[in-house]
């Protein structure tokens, strides 16, 4: 699966929109806050990146669903909701390519 973030992938055409695909994941382990800003900010950075590889992997299989081989014009969002938790939100459109 090709994924990207522009709306056209170089080498390829797209012969075939086929909708919208989303990802959504939330890390249920909340973070806290101790004496250490370091190990906070490195908890967060850790769980945005687990989060964010989960999110990826929601969206590749809806895409699949539709039977798309890429992924075009990918938007991430991450947010740290008010209980510290982390949240990505992943969207693009799927096609279909050939070279």
């Amino acid at each position: 699966m090709i994924l990207t973030t522009t709306n056209s992938i170089e080498g390829f055409k797209i012969i075939n929109y086929l909708g919208i695909v989303t990802g959504v994941a939330m890390n249920e382990t909340k973070l806290s806050m101790g004496f250490s800003v370091s190990k906070y900010y490195k908890s967060v950075s850790d769980s945005v990146d687990i989060t964010k590889e989960k999110a990826f992997q929601k969206l590749q299989e809806n895409a699949l669903k539709l039977e798309a081989n890429a992924i075009v014009g990918i938007k991430v969002e991450i947010e740290l909701a008010n209980n510290n938790y982390a949240m990505v939100s992943v969207t693009g459109t799927a096609v279909k390519v050939v070279e």
